[in-house]
């Protein structure tokens, strides 16, 4: 069987109703989406995935907090962009320092304007290694 060719989004959030949302916008937009519920304990971050890109959900009902599992899936994913969503009005600074955007919840316009700037096709970005850095830096 052969892989998906579309981008995985990681999404991680503890409302199963914001992760049936998130999953389905990212669907209809191209993309493969790959939700993932936080639990208050025990929330494995999937592993060995080719993840494109990370929406994580800024507060948690867990033990552990949002700049935690930024922290995680930077050891995990390395290079793989990660936009906090939240209901706040801006990035809070503690997990500013580990993420490359922000994106209010409501906002599915805005959303995918910011993910898809993440995503270029294979054939205008051949090398694909300095696309993350590249938008990291306009965000």
């Amino acid at each position: 069987m052969q892989a998906s060719r579309r981008p995985k989004v990681l999404i991680l959030d503890d409302d199963p109703m914001h992760l049936e949302i998130y999953s389905l916008l990212m669907k209809q937009a191209g993309y493969e989406a790959l939700p993932t519920l936080v639990r208050f304990v025990g929330t494995e971050i999937p592993r060995g995935e080719r993840i494109g890109l990370v929406l994580l959900d800024y507060r948690l009902n867990s033990t552990k907090t949002s700049p935690e599992f930024a922290s995680e899936i930077r050891s995990l994913y390395p290079a793989v962009p990660i936009i906090v969503l939240s209901d706040l009005w801006s990035l809070p600074t503690d997990i500013a320092p580990l993420v490359n955007g922000f994106v209010r919840k409501g906002e599915p316009a805005k959303l995918l304007e910011i993910v898809s700037q993440f995503f270029v096709a294979p054939s205008e970005h051949p090398s694909g290694a300095d696309d993350n850095q590249q938008h990291s830096n306009n965000l």
